[in-house]
């Protein structure tokens, strides 16, 4: 079994998420006591946040890749990078290490070509639902067409994931407020929804919506253990 790299602390909340996952999928898959072997690296997410926030990109960069580059060094067979927000920086870390980097999207996208789909709704940080970093990928590397909410969505989407569920609040109305926007992209044409921030699947569940979701956090847990176990 190879040992799992993870960056965590983006936040907490979904990486706690992660660890449930992948320890739960290696015993599914091997059976009895078993569980992965990992590491976790877990930054202070207000520093990051910060960066963010003041579009130092290079900063979080730099934060990240020291944080890969200590996972290589204890042991790491390769990187799980435990957000969807901070892929912005995927290419430096993966610049800085000699081990691979599960990227959140090539994962995420697999699962929706696999499912025959071509058009997707995606909700997350206004980050990856505005830049390219994540759905330019998507569409580049793999021909999907992604939709996003309208403005004020975003917004809705954006706030309830930093002021709600990064601090562990699961709140009603924000569950029906991202229905209606799910509903929206819908009829807009979206066959399914990706929820692109970690934290949302604590929020949303498959029986909140008749759509498909595609849950990043538990699509990037399963690839996790699919690669620890390669050869097993």
């Amino acid at each position: 079994m190879k040992t799992i790299g993870l960056i965590g602390g983006m936040s907490w909340e979904s990486s706690l998420e992660y660890y449930r996952l992948i320890n739960r999928g290696v015993r599914d898959r091997l059976g009895g006591q078993h569980s992965a072997k990992s590491l976790m690296i877990s930054v202070d997410f207000a520093e990051i946040e910060q960066m963010q926030m003041e579009g130092r990109w290079d900063d979080a960069a730099a934060a990240l890749s020291d944080c890969a580059r200590q996972l290589e060094r204890g042991g790491a067979d390769f990187i799980v990078l435990c957000t969807n927000t901070m892929h912005k920086v995927a290419p430096a870390i993966q610049a800085a290490i000699s081990l691979p980097l599960l990227h959140i999207a090539d994962a995420t996208a697999a699962r929706i070509k696999a499912a025959g789909l071509s058009k997707i709704g995606l909700l997350g940080t206004r980050f990856t639902m505005e830049q390219e970093f994540y759905k330019g990928r998507l569409t580049d590397q793999y021909g999907l067409t992604v939709l996003i909410p309208e403005a004020p969505d975003r917004e809705i989407v954006h706030r309830a994931i930093y002021d709600e569920l990064c601090l562990g609040k699961i709140v009603d109305q924000s569950r029906a407020e991202y229905v209606r926007i799910m509903d929206d992209l819908a009829t807009r044409g979206a066959e399914a929804i990706i929820l692109g921030c970690t934290e949302i699947g604590l929020l949303i569940k498959p029986t909140d919506t008749a759509l498909r979701l595609f849950d990043t956090t538990l699509i990037h847990a399963e690839e996790a253990v699919n690669w620890a176990l390669a050869g097993n």
